[in-house]
């Protein structure tokens, strides 16, 4: 790493929005330590080089407490100007239906794993009296998400989580900053198993591209939240401070509940 440029820690970093977060990093002259579960890691890091920055890959499954352990001992002498906190994961189908295992699977990431890394970093950037945290929340954080109840309750923790580090560190030179994107394009809906059967693994979805480059301003200027995305995301993120609950659990139904996806021979496109 180079010692006169700023470094940030991107997990997640192998695909997807915090795959362009990190490119966004490297075109602002930062150096990198980035995280994924995947072999897709090593062309990643591969890649970023390319556009000037050092780049240390550490390849970690970051919902086993190891995995946790091998990153923050990968930060070890290192200084850290921004970290931010991508790596998630989510899960489509009825409670009754979903494998406990793969229940506590999207808490391990989501929820443990991000409690685990912020604790170590948070107190070195206090020690410093400077740094920046970035949380990828989501606007599911907003709404409570039936056929998806796990991970838009971890979403919820995540967002209020960091609305308390907020208010905690208001006083010292760290900030942080929380982005709630909306459905993009990524892994996210296939790995989620949501992607053939449900109205919102078929819908038009934002560009993880914009989705990072609107969270690394939100960053840079130090605001506490943004939704990023497209108009229509911005819109949902308004319209949800405002619907009751019931209804936006309503609207959520719709969206995910499996067999609603057009084509899916559910008959139930037409249903409002």
């Amino acid at each position: 790493m180079d010692d006169t440029k700023p470094l940030a820690l991107v997990t997640g970093a192998s695909s997807g929005i915090g795959l362009e977060l990190a490119k966004q990093f490297a075109e602002h002259g930062y150096d990198l330590l980035v995280s994924a579960e995947d072999d897709r890691l090593a062309l990643v890091a591969r890649q970023l080089q390319e556009s000037g920055a050092s780049v240390r890959a550490v390849q970690a499954d970051l919902r086993d407490r190891a995995g946790v352990d091998r990153l923050i001992a990968a930060t070890s002498g290192l200084t850290l100007d921004v970290a931010a906190l991508n790596a998630g994961v989510g899960q489509g189908g009825a409670f009754v239906d979903t494998d406990l295992a793969d229940d506590q699977s999207v808490i391990d990431l989501n929820v443990t794993a991000t409690v685990r890394l912020a604790k170590p970093l948070v107190r070195a950037m206090v020690a410093r009296d400077e740094g920046r945290l970035l949380f990828t929340s989501s606007i599911a954080a907003t709404m409570p998400g039936p056929f998806q109840p796990i991970y838009n309750a971890t979403k919820s923790f995540v967002q209020s989580f960091a609305e308390a580090l907020q208010n905690e560190l208001k006083d010292t030179g760290v900030t942080v900053t929380s982005f709630m994107p909306g459905p993009t394009d990524t892994d996210f809906f296939r790995r989620a198993d949501m992607e053939e059967d449900t109205r919102i693994g078929a819908m038009d979805k934002d560009d993880p591209a914009d989705v990072a480059r609107q969270a690394f301003e939100a960053l840079m200027k130090g605001r506490k939240k943004a939704v990023t995305g497209s108009l229509k995301t911005k819109a949902q993120g308004l319209a949800d401070r405002v619907l009751p609950d019931g209804a936006k659990a309503a609207l959520h139904r719709r969206q995910a509940e499996p067999g609603t996806a057009p084509g899916s021979g559910s008959g139930r496109d037409g249903q409002s």
